[in-house]
């Protein structure tokens, strides 16, 4: 399990400097918001990312003509690149170079991306299935908490000193993730790596496919994309739905920080926890109900107008369901890969995930506008019904968790 804490800390921390860290430097070097905004497409290589995973699946690099494993040495590789790829960004000078540093920070998004490819791959072939939740949920919860490095530790930083070398130190906080890697065995496979290529990119598709039919392959795949849809699409616009309330910055930003991260936190945990004893199928109704009435909470919240009170429950409340939900949607997924195609398959779900986050933001303006709030948050809601009603078809209450594959 602590494993999986260095390798949650490792995914998010990348992550966070492009969602948080980029933009307020950008922002504070005088960048106008929608050339901000428009940086929101460097983050596409988490999208795509299963088009290049096969390749992690089929080859071992080797370093220097020594030899790490299939996991450990693309792990090494990608954490190098992005140790050394994050501190360039600072390099250049935001209005001259903008799009100098629009293709650095994809290609950290890239390496960003790959990183977590293999870095599933490693934590589904060292978890056993009944570690799957628990594992998981450390995992995402490292994840969370990595965020503080870039969205709090690094901006402090900024305040007494120059941006290259709050970069370079943000860059630093890579290297446990480096030494984790070193000293980490590599998880052994009875059935060993695709012999070819063909295989890592045909073989993990037509497993899939095969192993119950394509109509339960399609089944599988809408309920990754609607699980958490109405979650997703809810909080898109969170922060100017706050400031439509009446908030001020100062106050969503130390009540979001403090009611968000930390129920999140301890929702991941427990959901892992209590997976344990409730299996992951149980898990995902239970935790997907209290993540889909946790929608209701901003529907209140746009009648009660400006309470700290109850912005402060419904973001923790939201915050908790969300952490509860991920936690057994991510033990779900792990579950649902075959071993030996960790890494290809890991990412298309994890790919397919993404596309409402993605792309929420795009319908959610217009639904404001045309609906309100109230009734914006009420369509999230009812958008939220489907993802629940597959569980019959995808997770039965009866059946504790689907059958380990083999």
């Amino acid at each position: 399990m602590l494993i999986c804490l260095f390798t949650g800390f490792s995914s998010g921390l990348p992550l966070y400097i492009l969602v948080s860290l980029l933009p307020a430097w950008l922002r504070s070097e005088g960048v106008n918001l929608k050339a901000i905004g428009l940086f929101a497409l460097i983050n596409l290589p988490f999208t795509w990312k299963f088009l290049w995973a096969p390749l992690f699946d089929r080859y071992i690099p080797k370093l220097a003509g020594f030899s790490m494993g299939r996991r450990r040495g693309w792990l090494l590789l990608t954490q190098i690149a992005l140790l050394l790829s994050i501190p360039l960004i600072a390099l250049f000078n935001p209005k001259l170079d903008i799009w100098a540093i629009a293709y650095l920070a994809t290609a950290v998004a890239f390496f960003s991306a790959s990183q977590d490819v293999v870095l599933d791959a490693y934590r589904r072939e060292l978890l056993i299935d009944n570690e799957l939740g628990l594992g998981n949920a450390v995992h995402v919860n490292a994840y969370k908490i990595a965020g503080l490095v870039p969205g709090s530790l690094s901006l402090i930083l900024a305040d007494h000193m120059p941006w290259s070398s709050v970069f370079t130190i943000t860059a630093l906080f890579m290297l446990p993730g480096i030494l984790m890697t070193v000293f980490v065995k590599e998880p052994l496979l009875k059935a060993g790596a695709p012999k070819t290529l063909r295989a890592a990119v045909v073989e993990p598709f037509k497993e899939f496919i095969g192993r119950n039919g394509l109509k339960s392959a399609l089944l599988i795949l809408a309920f990754i994309f609607l699980y958490k849809l109405g979650d997703s699409m809810a909080t898109a616009l969170a922060t100017p739905f706050y400031l439509d309330m009446g908030f001020s910055k100062t106050e969503i930003g130390l009540i979001a920080k403090n009611a968000g991260l930390w129920p999140s936190v301890i929702g991941g945990l427990l959901g892992g926890v209590w997976m344990f004893k409730l299996g992951i199928n149980r898990a995902l109704w239970l935790f997907g109900a209290v993540q889909m009435l946790a929608i209701l909470g901003f529907a209140w919240l746009a009648t009660v107008g400006h309470s700290l009170l109850w912005l402060g429950v419904v973001i923790g409340v939201e915050a908790f369901g969300v952490g509860l939900g991920t936690a057994a949607f991510v033990a779900y997924i792990a579950q649902t890969t075959h071993p030996l195609y960790t890494a290809t398959q890991f990412a298309l779900f994890t790919s397919l995930a993404a596309v409402p986050r993605t792309f929420a933001n795009a319908a959610t303006g217009y639904m404001v506008e045309n609906l309100g709030w109230f009734k914006f948050f009420v369509w999230c809601f009812v958008l939220a019904i489907p993802g629940m009603l597959m569980l019959f078809k995808i997770a039965p209450w009866h059946s504790v968790s689907a059958k380990p594959i083999q």
